[in-house]
Parts: structure tokens; sequence; C-alpha cells
């Protein structure tokens, strides 16, 4: 699949505003999480990010203005149950944003702070069934995307609050574990996926493709369908050679994943330069997640492409 970079910004940036919105929200229903200034630039980025992410997946549309008339088909489609997912976590959000803001104290914001919990965790796992839910493509069609995306949204959004409270003073050893914990846990999921999608080697065959699996013997196209490349060749056929995926998967590993770690390590038992490693543990993992989504698209195989006479790379 062509890899649009309006979509890696839409799963890379609202993912990690909910990650960090779930974080938030959590953390205030535990009483740790400092109040004031802090709060509410926490929630304030969150939105942000979310923000940006939804806009930026609206450029990926040929009629951007229609966005709308994807919310009616919420009984049938993951992008529209995404849609109103993502609508209706805004007002407990944006409530809480504004209740931080004033300053004002109430028992209301405990409450908000669920349903901000709740609103994040179902939007990133509908965006994550978006491209699960896709039985043409193999390696989007696994029980592990939507963990991987709900992974790496907690992991990065994790990471964000880190750096958010050792600038403002409030570092505490409880969101490096967090924090820790959920990379370890994105990591292993990423991981497994790669294995996952590596040992599958697809259902479907060219013979099915072209209708000819019942003359005999193997099938492949003499000359290809078209004279030029058409549409769904474009953004149906893009392909990234083995190689290169296997270095860009260890690159993002690294980023996303080794570097984090161990950044967040040093920061758990030196907190004096804590600031400074999430920081950098922050700025490494952005770089990793988006080349692991890159990836996720540039790796993905439409079954379409069989009838161009497409190969595994």
């Amino acid at each position: 699949m062509h890899p649009a970079y309006s979509v890696i910004v839409f799963t890379t940036s609202s993912g990690a505003g909910y990650g960090l919105l779930f974080w938030l929200s959590l953390a205030h229903l535990a009483g740790r999480l400092p109040g004031g200034a802090m709060a509410f630039v926490a929630i304030a980025l969150a939105l942000a990010l979310i923000t940006v992410g939804l806009l930026s997946s609206t450029m990926h549309l040929g009629h951007p203005e229609r966005a709308i008339g994807a919310f009616s088909q919420w009984r049938s489609s993951w992008l529209s149950r995404e849609g109103v997912a993502a609508v209706a976590t805004y007002a407990p959000a944006g409530l809480l944003a504004l209740i931080w803001l004033i300053g004002a104290d109430t028992g209301v914001t405990k409450l908000l702070a669920l349903l901000s919990a709740i609103g994040a965790v179902a939007t990133v796992y509908c965006t994550g069934m978006i491209y699960g839910s896709l039985r043409t493509i193999r390696q989007w069609n696994k029980g592990l995307t939507p963990v991987v995306y709900l992974a790496l949204s907690g992991a990065t959004g994790a990471l964000l609050l880190a750096v958010l409270m050792s600038l403002f003073g409030a570092s505490a050893q409880w969101i490096g574990v967090i924090t820790l914990v959920s990379l370890v846990i994105a990591g292993v999921a990423k991981l497994a996926y790669w294995r996952q999608i590596d040992a599958d080697p697809g259902q479907y065959t060219t013979a099915m493709a072209t209708g000819l699996g019942g003359q005999g013997g193997s099938v492949r196209p003499l000359d290809p369908p078209h004279t030029k490349p058409n549409f769904v060749m474009r953004e149906m056929g893009y392909q990234v050679a083995r190689k290169h995926a296997s270095r860009l998967r260890r690159l993002s590993a690294i980023a996303l994943f080794a570097v984090p770690i161990v950044a967040v390590l040093i920061a758990v038992f030196a907190p004096g330069g804590a600031a400074v490693l999430y920081l950098i543990a922050a700025l490494a993992a952005g770089w990793g997640v988006a080349t692991e989504r890159w990836l996720f698209f540039a790796e993905a195989e439409h079954v379409s492409q069989l009838y161009y006479g497409a190969t595994r790379a």
C-alpha cells in the first residue's frame, strides 16, 4: 500500500494524543496528577495532537468536505465508529481541560477523567480495526493489529506525560515505571506482529486472482494488464524490498524501543537528569514510531496486486 504521509501523521499524532489523554486521566483518578498549569498544558497538548491527527486524516479523502457523511455508517464501518468515538471523547476531555484552566475544584473531574480514558481506548481500538478488519490485506488482517495500535499509543503517551512532568518539576518514579512497562509491552507486541506477518504466506494466489486455477500448473502473466500504471497499481501496488524493510525495522525498533527503554531506565534510577533523558527518549520514539507506521503501510500487500503479477518482496 502507498504510505500516504497524511495517514502516517494521523495515526502517529492522534495515537500519541490519545495515549497521553489516557494516562492523564488515570493519573487524575489515582490522585497522582499534579494540578495547576501542568495538568492543563498536558491535556491541551493531548487535544492538540488528537486534532492535528484527525484533521490530517481528512487530507487522504478524495472529498474532505464529505467527511461528515462517514458518521452515518457506524453500524458497519470501523472508520465511522472511530469518528463517532473521537467526537464523543472531545466532550469530557474538553470539559476537563476547561475546569483545569479556570482552576475549579469539583468532584465531576473524576467522572470526566474516566470517560476520557474510555473514549481514548475506544478511539484507538477503532483506528486499529480500520486496518485489522480488511481481509484483502494479509499483513493487516491480524488480531495483533489493534493490539499494536493500543500498545504504541500507550507507550508514546506515557513518554509525553513523563516529559511534561519532568519539565514542570513534578517528576515521580511511578511515571517512569509506567513508561518503561508500556514500552516493553509495545516492543513485544510489535516484534510478535512482525514475526506473524513474516510467517504468513497468504491464502490467495495469482491463479485465484485470474480465475485460471482450474487449468493446471502454475499461472504467471505474459503481459501486463495495462500499458501504464493505473490508480489501483499506484495506491495498492507499492513495494519495498525485503532488505530495505529489514533495515528499517531494525532502525525503528532501536529508536522506538531500545533507546527510550535505556533512557527511561537511567531516569528512574538517576532522576537528577530525568528531564533531558525523557526528552531524548520521546524524540527517539517519535522518529521510531513514524518509521514503524511508514513500514506498516509500505509492507502491506493488497490482494488486487496478484492480478498484476505481483510477488512477495
